[in-house]
């Protein structure tokens, strides 16, 4: 009530669950949630209208419902979700046509396959920036899914066993926009980063070793 017009509320290791969601101020076009407890009602109405960026860092309580709501009520430009989240592939799949708006999407902690993957590259062909982190299922075959996002700009991965950096390299050289590459890998192997830079000249890489991993994985 005494912030009619504010656009951007972060909120940090808060219990929302007494909170209602409808209370939330309608100007905001920005929410973003770090650490904290938000009841099954949340982001489930049209009470914040102007939504456009939703950022969710560790809410344990976020589930696949609050993912289907938020995708169904609002046209996002952002969505960022972070943690040990109960959002599977059949969840992408269902959301992913509410959200052909995107520009920046980012998805970490959530095992997702190449079934999810591609959904992502079926119906969020507006994609400026993507973000992929502990996708265990996913495969080379399904990057090979991502090469309809032609206005991809910056492309974040984590490179494992079953994503060989030949794979990587193929969906890069389809996508002419692309300029930012961001690599987890097992070791910062010196053969790794002289394959991937003399493949993709173009490209600025980004490799951070697992051992680091930890220390940036929720940098928002």
């Amino acid at each position: 009530m005494r912030c009619p017009q504010l656009l951007c509320l972060s909120v940090d290791d808060a219990d929302l669950r007494n909170v209602p969601y409808d209370s939330l101020p309608p100007s905001l076009t920005r929410l973003e949630l770090r650490r904290c407890l938000i009841p099954g009602s949340w982001l489930c109405c049209w009470a914040v209208p102007r939504l456009q960026h939703l950022v969710v860092h560790s809410i344990n309580t976020f589930e696949s419902h609050h993912l289907l709501n938020v995708a169904s009520h609002y046209s996002l430009k952002t969505l960022s979700v972070s943690g040990f989240l109960k959002i599977h592939d059949a969840d992408i799949e269902q959301a992913a046509p509410d959200l052909e708006e995107l520009e920046r999407f980012v998805l970490r902690g959530s095992f997702i396959s190449d079934w999810a993957v591609e959904f992502i590259g079926r119906h969020m062909i507006r994609l400026r920036f993507l973000e992929i982190r502990s996708a265990g299922s996913l495969t080379s075959a399904g990057l090979e899914r991502l090469t309809s996002l032609r206005d991809l700009e910056t492309l974040g991965l984590d490179l494992s066993d079953r994503v060989s950096p030949g794979a990587v390299i193929a969906l890069c050289q389809a996508l002419p926009r692309l300029r930012n590459l961001r690599l987890t890998i097992p070791h910062c192997a010196d053969e790794v980063r002289a394959r991937i830079q003399e493949s993709l000249p173009n490209v600025a890489l980004h490799l951070i070793p697992y051992r680091e991993h930890t220390s940036i994985y929720f940098t928002e």
